[in-house]
């Protein structure tokens, strides 16, 4: 608890401050330190494991195949099993910050319906840092087949779309709108 209670004293805040539920808060400027590593070694963590996938492939077509994988074949499944918990736990520590430290406000150059598309991609990444990984312990270590569908199919597809729609959502705050969006999770606001 005092680990979370330091890193929300990292966090950068605005000089205004506003009253809510009878509490003074300050508001984010940007992500804190931690919210910004978090949120980039989540990022290559799962690029990782979208696009190396073929261990944990031929171990399901063997597995799922009524065959007994290798030794081999297991420890090379293991490694995209592993990474999967990993974005698990960093997925409760960054909820935790999220709930804790807050986030920046959106900014005002974005249209309201697009500011309510980003919210709901957000929180659709959250279901799936959580759903994915969990699918995926159901796949490979109870060998649910639906399990497996769902993982390397529906979600894994929703994921990619929702990476790609990031990516363009950040390039229009920088290139278009001109915001501070992509500072807020590199550098930093100042």
């Amino acid at each position: 608890m005092r680990l979370l209670l330091e890193m929300r004293a990292d966090a950068h805040r605005l000089p205004e401050v506003f009253r809510f539920s009878g509490k003074v808060e300050t508001m984010a400027t940007s992500f804190s330190v931690p919210q910004r590593i978090l949120h980039w070694l989540m990022a290559a963590l799962i690029i990782f494991n979208l696009l190396v996938t073929d261990a944990m492939e031929d171990y399901a077509r063997v597995f799922f195949g009524g065959q007994t994988p290798t030794p081999e074949q297991v420890s090379a499944a293991n490694i995209h099993a592993y990474v999967g918990i990993t974005i698990l736990v960093l997925a409760v520590i960054r909820l935790c910050l999220r709930v804790i430290q807050g986030v920046p406000p959106e900014p005002k150059e974005e249209p309201p319906f697009l500011s309510l598309v980003a919210k709901l991609s957000h929180w659709a990444f959250y279901v799936l840092f959580f759903v994915m990984p969990f699918a995926g312990i159901g796949a490979y270590y109870f060998g649910n087949k639906t399990a497996a569908f769902a993982h390397a199919g529906p979600m894994k597809m929703l994921m990619w779309g929702l990476i790609v729609a990031h990516v363009l959502g950040a390039l229009v705050h920088q290139f278009y709108w001109k915001t501070d969006v992509v500072k807020r999770m590199t550098s930093g606001v100042r």
